[in-house]
């Protein structure tokens, strides 16, 4: 599944900073920079999650926020250069789901933001793909009674792709997702761990059925409803 997640702040700069940090853990983003622009966005494009800053030029995040669960019952993470516990005590205290506070790391960012997606939408501890069954919590995948554990390249790469099934993941957003720093020379390691993840997930991995590719694009998980 590919969380929409709705930024909030008015800073355009750090709005193509967090997007792309997003973007690039296979996440769906729409900016807004003003509280009626969010609003707006909320109610048309129906987010699964906000990120919102206190400070903005028709408002603050602290009324956005209540007005915003009117609309529909997400969850909110604060994300603010205002550190004052004052402030961010009010942000829990109004039913914020966190609060972050700028400047902060990507990694740090992400990990707080799929652990509250994970408690709201209760995310199952395991998934099916065909006759394979994968064990989010073991790193492992099962068939047939037997249990085939993954690397962590191996495991990154399937979490990134089964967050975005049904759609192509670009080659570098996968590669974003495995490693740091320059992506460049990566295509190649990539196409490796591609191929020893398909000898465990498909029963044929010379014509897998799940993990596709698309040619000069990247790869995607294909949805077991599909035709």
């Amino acid at each position: 599944m590919a969380y929409r997640i709705l930024i909030v702040d008015d800073e355009p700069a750090l709005q193509a900073m967090v997007g792309e940090i997003l973007a690039r853990a296979g996440y769906e983003t729409q900016p807004a920079l003003t509280c009626t622009q969010a609003l707006e966005k909320a109610r048309a494009w129906g987010p699964h999650g906000v990120l919102l800053d206190v400070m903005l030029p028709d408002g603050d995040g602290f009324s956005l926020l209540g007005q915003l669960r009117q609309v529909r019952d997400l969850p909110v993470l604060f994300l603010s250069a205002r550190d004052e516990d004052e402030a961010r005590l009010r942000g829990l205290g109004l039913g914020a789901d966190d609060y972050i506070t700028k400047p902060f790391l990507p990694q740090e960012l992400l990990l707080r933001l799929r652990a509250v997606l994970r408690r709201v939408y209760r995310e199952e501890d395991a998934a099916r793909l065909g006759r394979a069954e994968i064990d989010w919590g073991k790193s492992a995948l099962r068939r047939d009674g037997r249990e085939i554990p993954l690397t962590a390249k191996e495991f990154a790469l399937l979490k990134k792709l089964w967050e975005a099934r049904g759609n192509i993941v670009t080659i570098d957003a996968l590669c974003g997702a495995l490693w740091e720093g320059p992506l460049v020379g990566y295509e190649n390691t990539l196409m490796v761990h591609i191929r020893r993840l398909r000898e465990k997930l498909e029963e044929d991995p010379s014509h897998p059925r799940f993990l596709l590719t698309a040619r000069g694009l990247g790869y995607r998980l294909r949805r077991e409803e599909e035709p």
